[in-house]
C-alpha cells in the first residue's frame, strides 16, 4: 500500500509499505480520511524514521480477524487509535489509552492512517451513522479530545469559561463547552483568523492576548496551546476555587508560580485522549445533528500533500483541520 512515511529529517515521503493484516479481535480499514493533528506536528520530531503517523481516522472495513465480533466488510466506521489488552483495569473501565500494553496507533506504536489501510481493534471500533459523510468520521477523534477535557471540568449552566488557544483542540473544547451550558465563553488567541472562527464555534467573545488583558476570575480555564508559559497564564486567569484543565501537549518543561494557585485554591487537571463512551458520544452527536464537524475542515489533500501540509501547519494559524484522503 501507499503511505506517507516519516523520514530521518522529520518530513514525509510517499512510499510503498506492506499491507496490514488483522490479528484476532482486529480489523483492517481502507482509510477514507485522516486528520492532521497538532500533536503530530510536535511529536514527529521525536518519532523514528520509517513510522507511518496519523491517528484521527475513519474508513471502510476491508478485513476482519478472528474473534472480531459482528463486524463485516463494507461497514463505515471510526476507531480509537489504540489497541489495548482488553482485560486490564483501564481497558475494562473504557480507558484503553491507559492500558499498560497500549499500542498507540500512529504515534509511536503501530502504523497509522496516513496510508491507504490501517489496522485497528474491533473492540474500539464504532459504526458511523447511516448516510453520514465517511470523511467526517475522522473528526470523531479530535472532538472526543475536546469532549474529554470539558467532561473533566464538570461544567454547570452559566459557568464562566476561558479557552486559551483557538486551534483545533481549543475549538473542539469551545463547541462542547457551549453544549454543556457555559455562560460567558471567552477564547484567547493571537491569530485574527482563529478569533474569527471561535465566534462561529460558540465563543461569546474573543481576545488577542498580545494586545489586551485576557481577564481573570474565570470558573474554568482550558489550556489548549501546549507551549511553555501557558500553565502560568491559565492559573493567573482562574478565579477563586477555579479549575484549570490542561489539554495542550507541551513537550518541554513549563514552570509556573504555585503560590498563585495556592492562594486561589485552584484545582488543576491534566487530560489525555478520551474514554470509549466519550468516543461513542461524539458519533451519536454527529448522527443526531447536535454537532456538525464539517466547519472544522479547512482543506483536503492526498498522500502526496502531507509533507507540504505539515510545513504549512507548522507556522500557519489560518488552517483548522486538514484531512488527508489516501484514496485520492
Amino acid at each position: 500500500m501507499r503511505a506517507a512515511v516519516l523520514t530521518d529529517t522529520h518530513g514525509f515521503e510517499v512510499a510503498e509499505v506492506p499491507d496490514p493484516s488483522p490479528g484476532p479481535g482486529e480489523l483492517v480499514l481502507r482509510v477514507d480520511a485522516c486528520g492532521i493533528c497538532g500533536s503530530d506536528i510536535k511529536m514527529r520530531h521525536h518519532m523514528p524514521s520509517g513510522l507511518v503517523m496519523g491517528h484521527e481516522f475513519a474508513g471502510e472495513i476491508v478485513a476482519c480477524g478472528s474473534d472480531s465480533g459482528p463486524w463485516r466488510e463494507g461497514q463505515r466506521v471510526a476507531s480509537l487509535p489504540i489497541i489495548g489488552c482488553g482485560v486490564c483495569p483501564p481497558c475494562r473501565a473504557g480507558e484503553p489509552a491507559h492500558c499498560v500494553q497500549a499500542d498507540l496507533v500512529g504515534v509511536g506504536g503501530s502504523s497509522g492512517a496516513y496510508a491507504e489501510f490501517v489496522r485497528v481493534s474491533a473492540r474500539e471500533t464504532f459504526a458511523l451513522p447511516e448516510g453520514f459523510d465517511p470523511e467526517m468520521g475522522a473528526l470523531t477523534e479530535p472532538l472526543a479530545v475536546g469532549l474529554h477535557a470539558v467532561a473533566r471540568a464538570q461544567l454547570t449552566p452559566g459557568t464562566r469559561v476561558l479557552v486559551v488557544g483557538g486551534g483545533p483542540v481549543g475549538l473542539a473544547v469551545t463547541v462542547w463547552a457551549r453544549q454543556f451550558g457555559a455562560g460567558e465563553l471567552v477564547v484567547s488567541d493571537p491569530s485574527p483568523e482563529r478569533r474569527e472562527a471561535a465566534g462561529r464555534f460558540g465563543a461569546t467573545s474573543v481576545v488577542d492576548p498580545t494586545s489586551g488583558d485576557i481577564g481573570t476570575g474565570f470558573d474554568v480555564v482550558f489550556e489548549c496551546v501546549g507551549i511553555p508559559g501557558m500553565i502560568d497564564v491559565a492559573v493567573g486567569a482562574a478565579g477563586l476555587h477555579g479549575r484549570v484543565v490542561i489539554a495542550g501537549v507541551c513537550t518541554y518543561p513549563d514552570p509556573f508560580t504555585p503560590i498563585t494557585a495556592v492562594l486561589k485554591e485552584i484545582t488543576m487537571d491534566f487530560v489525555v485522549y478520551y474514554t470509549r463512551p466519550e468516543f461513542a458520544y461524539v458519533i451519536d452527536a454527529f448522527g443526531n445533528g447536535v454537532i456538525d464537524p464539517e466547519p472544522f475542515v479547512t482543506d483536503r489533500i492526498g498522500l502526496d500533500g502531507v509533507d507540504a501540509a505539515f510545513r504549512e501547519l507548522d507556522g500557519s494559524r489560518s488552517q483548522c483541520k486538514i484531512l488527508v484522503l489516501p484514496g485520492t
